[in-house]
This record gives C-alpha cells, structure tokens and sequence, in this order.
C-alpha cells in the first residue's frame, strides 16, 4: 500500500484516483488502439495516416506477366558454342547486365534494348522468336 493512500482511509471513496483509475487500464483510456474511433480520433488521423482503407490493387494471379529473365554475364557463362537458344532452356527474357566479349548468337523470346545492343556490339546477334504462346491474340465471334 502507498503511503499516500493512507491520508484517504475512510475519507474518500476513490482514493485521489478518480472514478475510474486503477481499475484496469481505466485512466489512460484502455489498452492498445481502444477507442481509436471515439475518444482516440485525432491520435489515429495525426499519427496513423492510411492505417484504414485500401492503397493500390492487386491483379489476378492469371492475368499476371512475369518473366523468367536471365542477364547478359550468366548467358555468357552457359554458352559453350557460339550460339544458344534461351527459349529451350525456359528463359522468357534477356537482361542487358553485364558484359559480354564474344559473339553469341542468342534466340530468345523477348529482349531489351540495352540487352540487344550489347551483343551487337560484340559482334553477335539476337533472334527474338515467339514464344509459341496464343494468349497474345483475342477472337471475338
């Protein structure tokens, strides 16, 4: 028992803690984000900004593009020959980085720019070729 408690023996039905106090989490307006809607309001809009709603979106795992990509320097490390054939070995996309110092010829289903350019300039070339996939094309009735 504190001892300032002992001043309020017999005198005060609370004890100099107000009604509610001591009883739990009472003062401070309950425990965690109780209240976070009625006495907390303004905690939540000045502090939690976004903490209710939505942000962005999410597209359906079926209609989602993702490539298996592979860069410039690991194509240049599985090339025994002078030519390979990504396609195959299910790569989607070549990647420009890294170097490359041979010619390669590379086919590929897709390409980037800077990927392409590289092995130009190396004295290969790339054959982007399709990928045998008829997603690409709608026909109505």
């Amino acid at each position: 028992m504190v001892s300032r408690t002992n001043k309020f023996r017999g005198r005060s039905r609370y004890h100099g803690r107000g009604k509610k106090a001591g009883r739990g989490a009472g003062k401070r307006g309950g425990r965690g984000n109780a209240g976070i809607n009625k006495h907390r309001l303004m905690t939540r809009l000045k502090y939690m900004p976004g903490h209710w709603g939505m942000y962005g979106f999410n597209r359906h795992p079926s209609l989602r593009n993702v490539n298996v990509s592979i860069n410039m320097q690991e194509v240049q490390d599985l090339a025994d020959g002078d030519s390979i054939n990504l396609s195959e070995m299910g790569y989607d996309k070549l990647l420009g980085k890294g170097r490359i110092d041979r010619a390669i010829h590379i086919t590929v289903a897709e390409a980037s720019a800077r990927a392409i350019e590289k092995v130009e300039a190396a004295g290969g070339s790339v054959t982007i070729g399709d990928d045998g996939g008829d997603g690409d094309e709608w026909e109505e009735e």
